[in-house]
């Protein structure tokens, strides 16, 4: 009946399947389902910023295009010409060198500007990959600390490894496919209705019946990827536990049941892919069964109009060409579409994460030309996000006076490594103010303030570089004296000297090519180059280097030093202590006047 209906009855039938699409498409009236956090995110807001990611690299996409456009024309000329020629080779006029010729050139053209549309699409995807990579990084880095507690390692990491990429492909890829199928699909569709109407009609059924039948397999696949997501990073956060766990499960000898936990994670994900797979051949089938009854159909009709001299030999070819080249392009513009939407998508929670604000104040103004290292605790209260009911500090009030060394002392839990963390700023405490020089932290222009009160940890960080790279970290150049004055003052001259490499020795990665004593007189020097106002050191002394801090105090090095320490040399070369427990301060004097009182820092000692 299709193959023998007329081309107003095919028409109409195109027009009521494409108003079944639309109706289909359609937003759901208010009073659906409604929307849960747990669902994929709307394409158009992401697929919006999507876009906006190539607005920077224009001019290559701008190239792309031109290529784009160049490559449909001379695809949609070959057949043309094909069709030409052989209705020449039949009427007996026989070939030509224009005809050749013509043939040669459409396909040249195609070939030339296809690998280079290929080509610049690929570098524009590499740029954008590289400039939202770098947005995304320079943004969480600077987030605050409850952040990073927050959120898992593996999720940032994977932001970098996967969804970057993908955000990346759905704009470069998503463009060459789409322009280019739609273009052809269009172009094409106009050829063939031009050749044969009626033939054109009922091939072209075939694309609705293609656009319902992915509309339907689309559906499915994404509820299984959601699954699947969630199955491989339940997987991924397993290994990483069982990994970081190591020790822990050697020592209760529980290998098999990690092997078991691992074995039971992979299960799922592969019952998860079996089942995706299942439903992508079943739709493949059911697709190409109705691509082949569109085929037999259109040959029917064709052999009619062919018998009946509507057509000639050589539209015939033409026309058969372009419906394998309409289903073709139909086919990459539906998976193209899925593509670019889920790419986009995909973006959802990187958009979140450079829309995200650091909590509390990220920092003043101002930038004085020098600190005296004043530092007054007035009354500062703190409690960790995680634990609300237990606050770690609790109206504590003590003073760091200019130009000497003030321990802080307590037992493990006394607060001692969180008012740390508020003097440099790590965090902002929940009440009360912490000033330097009478003016409170907020004030100080982010960047000076980490310049001027400098923290030097027991098990410090190196970043994978050389020696010379990770002492002047954060810095943009220095002299060389300076830089042996304070490998000198924290005693490191010696043990650089002494490497073949000198100071362009790789210390490897987080430092580990380097001895734990070494890596802490590496960031003792780092932090004694930057002449900081406040220096901070969280259990960075030995005993053999008790007067070091009163020695940089003297020499300038360091204006005033806090020392966080449980040795007892350490603290008895202090000029100060501030005893803490549980969050209070129980003490302050000079070393002796405590040793006198007999109280909380002699229970300690």
């Amino acid at each position: 009946l299709l193959a023998a209906a007329a081309p107003a009855w095919l028409g109409v039938t195109h027009a009521a399947a494409a108003l079944a699409l639309l109706a289909w498409a359609a937003p759901r009236a208010p009073g659906g389902v409604p929307e849960t956090p747990g669902n994929v995110p709307k394409a158009p807001g992401t697929l919006w910023r999507a876009l906006q990611l190539t607005w920077e690299e224009r001019n290559v996409l701008g190239a792309a295009f031109l290529c784009l456009t160049l490559a449909a024309i001379g695809e949609t000329l070959g057949p043309y010409v094909t069709g030409k020629v052989l209705d020449a080779i039949r009427s007996g006029d026989g070939l030509t060198a224009g005809a050749v010729g013509m043939v040669a050139a459409a396909g040249a053209a195609s070939v030339l500007f296809s690998g280079s549309r290929g080509g610049l699409f690929l570098l524009f995807q590499a740029r954008v990959q590289q400039s939202l990579s770098l947005r995304l990084f320079s943004h969480l880095v600077r987030q605050d600390l409850d952040f990073f507690q927050k959120t898992p390692p593996a999720e940032l990491l994977a932001q970098f490894s996967m969804e970057v990429p993908r955000v990346s492909r759905a704009t470069p890829k998503g463009a060459n496919l789409l322009f280019r199928s739609l273009g052809m699909v269009l172009v094409v569709g106009m050829f063939m209705v031009g050749l044969a109407p009626g033939l054109a009609l009922l091939a072209l059924l075939d694309v609705p019946l293609n656009i319902a039948t992915h509309r339907i397999q689309s559906a499915r696949k994404q509820a299984l990827q959601r699954s699947m997501l969630e199955a491989s990073a339940r997987t991924a956060s397993g290994v990483q536990e069982s990994v970081a766990a190591v020790e822990t499960i050697r020592i209760f000898s529980a290998e098999e049941e990690e092997e078991e936990r691992h074995s039971w994670n992979l299960a799922k994900e592969l019952r998860l892919k079996e089942q995706m797979e299942l439903e992508l051949a079943l739709f493949t089938l059911v697709w190409r069964v109705l691509q082949l009854a569109i085929r037999v159909l259109v040959l029917f009709r064709s052999h009619q109009q062919l018998r009946d001299g509507y057509i000639t030999p050589g539209v015939l070819v033409t026309f058969l060409l372009y419906q394998n080249t309409v289903g073709s392009h139909v086919q990459v513009l539906l998976y193209g579409f899925s593509e670019f939407l889920n790419n986009a998508a995909a973006g959802q929670k990187i958009w979140e994460y450079l829309d995200r604000k650091p909590t509390g104040d990220v920092g003043g103004t101002r930038g004085p030309p020098e600190l005296q290292g004043h530092v007054t605790f007035q009354k500062v209260s703190f409690t960790y996000p995680v634990n609300p009911e237990h606050p770690v500090l609790k109206d504590v009030t003590f003073e760091v006076r200019s130009g000497e060394v003030t321990a802080l002392v307590g037992p493990n839990g006394s607060g001692k490594s969180t008012a740390v963390a508020l003097l440099e700023r790590l965090r902002d405490p929940g009440s009360g103010r912490v000033l330097l020089d009478g003016i409170p932290l907020p004030e100080y222009e982010y960047q000076y303030l980490h310049r001027k009160v400098v923290l030097v940890e027991q098990d410090p960080v190196l970043f994978s570089g050389t020696i010379r790279e990770n002492v002047m970290l954060g810095l943009e150049h220095c002299k060389e004296s300076d830089l042996r004055e304070a490998a000198t003052a924290a005693g490191a001259m010696d043990f650089i000297q002494g490497l073949e490499q000198g100071w362009d020795t790789e210390v490897g990665e987080h430092g580990g090519q380097l001895a734990a004593g070494e890596r802490r007189r590496v960031a003792l020097a780092r932090a004694l180059l930057r002449r900081p106002a406040v220096l901070i050191l969280d259990e960075a002394l030995d005993d053999g280097d008790e007067g070091a801090a009163q020695r940089w105090v003297r020499t300038g090095l360091a204006r005033t030093v806090v020392v966080v320490s449980h040795r007892p040399r350490v603290l008895d070369a202090a000029d100060r202590l501030v005893v803490l427990e549980r969050g209070v301060v129980v003490e302050t004097g000079t070393p002796a006047e405590l040793r006198e009182r007999c109280g909380a820092y002699s229970r300690l000692l």
